[in-house]
């Protein structure tokens, strides 16, 4: 029996602020309808700017052996007469090696093995030849396929290039090979992480660094990020990696397909999860369908000015893995159910090695996931109890006033304070990431002291009519919050109860894997869209893009489909206030940021616009601009616009 896709009451969702009438839209018809932007915690929008290395970087770097930072040396004339005395094979052979230390490879270039050569003399002359030509390398001699010849093994002269600073380290490694982590030859005035801007169209960004680290030849832990941004979208945000030159990234924009990196400069510390502010979007609802042009006017201003509740989304599933769990489920067969799952879903996999090697111990193979993406499982919970929290609260009590018992922000603190709190259990423990084999990271712990900036209402509040709707939290359940006073508090304990789970207690031995074990935080109920414009578009063609992207704005070559403002109204909220959970990403075809729908573009029925128009006729789109803070689902401000769930399946069917 296939799985049952949850829905959003599944999970919760069930409410809306407004009683407007909703629309038809399609969401996410093309990936470039769906535009993010990454916010730093200065507040700035991330965006592409220039691809290019810094011009000074030339001057930040040394020679190493062949190589300059900025500088490709060439060895053409050389490798054409070392081809003359290997022969053709061994010539490209080493020209491959050459280029890719040229890119600054040396750390990660692997040593390299020449044609088997049984003749001793001619052997010598190779040796002297790169004695002669190829200062930078060293050359020895391993035995050949055959007891009769030898082969010629070329490496780059590491302890040579760094003038013997490796030795000690290299003796404290067991004399290991060099990767990007133990690279000694870096200038002290130049920070050891170089920043740059990821844009990525219509992929993950595990997918993306995937892509980058291979051709790169460093591991995926080399990078750091703030925030995960899914797949199905043209983003941009900001990433880190370890001791790599500016220079050698701009130089594969000219290969990469989809991918484009900017904006590069070197700084002290990399990036870690949680390390943003929020994220400005521009989503682009196709196919517009309503009773009248009023309705989208009056929703769009509705959802400016009240927002939405501020739900945690969906996530969705590939049929793909379904399909591999109902394999194993029938089966028990561990292989071939690895052989079923991509690579990409380490969880799964990492529990299905450990399955493979240790059958039946069950406790090893979950802790064999890594320790953060576990946690994503107990913040699952808490987002699924939450959601009925909040559901709860909007149906007992509206959305218009404070009643006694709720929750909210003391008033008399700094809101910078409670921010610098709220939601740093989530944020990733950057220390000893690149200098440890420990890929397993430790959240931190939210302080004491968050709790003395929550409040419960009391009579007197009521009175002075200080706190206002938006003022609202709800706890996502842990060892160190507070719980409102009012009805609502029950939804937790009557939730958790008939999950079997308590949470004030853990109910087995395993620390990791109980909710009371992490302290909590929490979480406003409504969220209004921070800078929120919006504009209605038509158009004609239903497979051009309508917004320009960052790479559009950058290269002007592109051909943009042309698009007829009909209408607009902008709308400017208070300054960018957020509290800063963990980002749990959304999208509206897949929130966990490994499962993706399909790349296809999904097409819209030809015979419906607004007005009921035949696709010879124009077609309306609305266009939204807004941004929202770490951890709110862009999703659920649509939910509210449309009034139509946010699922996977309701948006295929739209298309039907």
């Amino acid at each position: 029996m296939a799985m049952k896709t949850a829905e959003e009451h599944d999970v919760g969702i069930s409410c809306f602020i407004s009683d407007l009438p909703g629309f038809r839209g399609i969401l996410k018809q093309r990936y470039s309808d769906f535009i993010v932007n990454e916010v730093d915690r200065d507040g700035t929008v991330v965006q592409l700017s220039s691809l290019n290395a810094p011009e000074e970087e030339l001057e930040c770097f040394q020679e190493n052996g062949a190589n300059t930072a900025g500088t490709v040396v060439s060895y053409a004339s050389q490798i054409e007469s070392f081809k003359s005395l290997a022969g053709e094979a061994d010539a490209v052979l080493l020209e491959e090696f050459i280029n890719k230390i040229n890119a600054g490879g040396e750390d990660s270039a692997s040593p390299i093995v020449l044609s088997p050569d049984s003749d001793k003399s001619h052997r010598k002359a190779m040796h002297n030849f790169f004695k002669q030509n190829f200062k930078f390398l060293i050359t020895d001699v391993v035995d050949g396929p055959d007891a009769s010849s030898k082969c010629i093994r070329v490496r780059f002269n590491s302890a040579e290039a760094s003038k013997g600073k490796n030795s000690k380290k290299r003796k404290e490694r067991g004399d290991k090979p060099f990767d990007s982590r133990g690279s000694e030859n870096w200038p002290e005035k130049v920070g050891k992480f170089l920043r740059f801007h990821l844009y990525k169209e219509n992929k993950d960004t595990h997918e993306a660094l995937g892509v980058i680290g291979h051709m790169l030849g460093i591991k995926p832990k080399s990078f750091g990020f703030a925030g995960t941004k899914d797949k199905r979208a043209v983003t941009t945000q900001r990433v880190t990696v370890f001791k790599q030159r500016a220079s050698r990234l701009a130089s594969l924009n000219k290969r990469l397909f989809g991918i484009s990196l900017s904006d590069f400069c070197y700084v002290k510390e990399g990036l870690c999860l949680g390390q943003l502010l929020g994220n400005r979007f521009t989503i682009t609802l196709r196919g517009i369908v309503a009773d009248s042009e009023d309705i989208i006017k009056a929703s769009a201003d509705a959802l400016g000015r009240h927002g939405f509740i501020n739900y945690f989304g969906l996530q969705i599933q590939r049929s793909a893995i379904a399909k591999a769990r109902k394999y194993y489920k029938e089966s028990n067969d561990v292989v071939g159910t690895l052989k079923q799952l991509p690579r990409y879903l380490v969880a799964e996999r990492a529990v299905l090695q450990t399955l493979k090697t240790s059958p039946g111990n069950y406790l090893q193979a979950l802790k064999s996931i890594p320790r953060t993406l576990r946690m994503l499982y107990i913040h699952s919970y808490q987002s699924y109890l939450w959601n009925h929290a909040a559901s709860k609260r909007v149906q007992t009590y509206g959305t218009e006033h404070v009643i006694l018992g709720d929750l909210v922000y003391c008033k008399e603190n700094s809101i910078g304070k409670v921010t610098e709190f709220v939601g740093s259990e989530y944020t990733e423990d950057c220390s000893g990431r690149y200098d440890s084999n420990d890929e397993d990271e430790v959240p931190g712990d939210i302080p004491e002291e968050i709790n003395n900036y929550v409040k419960v209402v009391d009579a007197e509040d009521l009175n002075s009519g200080c706190y206002t709707i938006d003022d609202i939290i709800l706890p996502m359940p842990g060892s160190r919050v507070k719980y409102p006073t009012n009805d609502i508090a029950n939804v937790y304990e009557d939730l958790a109860k008939k999950d079997g789970i308590s949470l004030t207690e853990s109910v087995h031995n395993v620390e990791e894997f109980s909710i009371t074990s992490i302290t909590g935080c929490y979480r406003r109920v409504f969220q209004k869209p921070i800078n929120f414009e919006w504009e209605l578009l038509t158009y004609s063609d239903i497979n051009k893009q309508l917004v320009e992207t960052d790479l559009d704005k950058i290269n002007k070559s592109k051909h943009m489909n042309t698009v007829k403002p009909t209408g607009s109204a902008n709308g400017k909220n208070e300054a960018f206030d957020s509290t800063r959970e963990l980002e749990i990403y959304d999208d509206v075809a897949n929130v966990e940021n490994n499962n993706k729908i399909t790349g296809e573009e999904v097409k819209l029925p030809q015979d419906e616009s607004l007005g009921g128009s035949s696709s010879q006729d124009s077609h309306t789109a609305l266009k939204l601009s807004f941004t929202l803070p770490a951890s709110c689902y862009a999703t659920m401000a649509i939910r509210e616009l449309l009034k139509t769930s946010t699922s996977v399946a309701y948006h295929k069917k739209l298309n039907q």
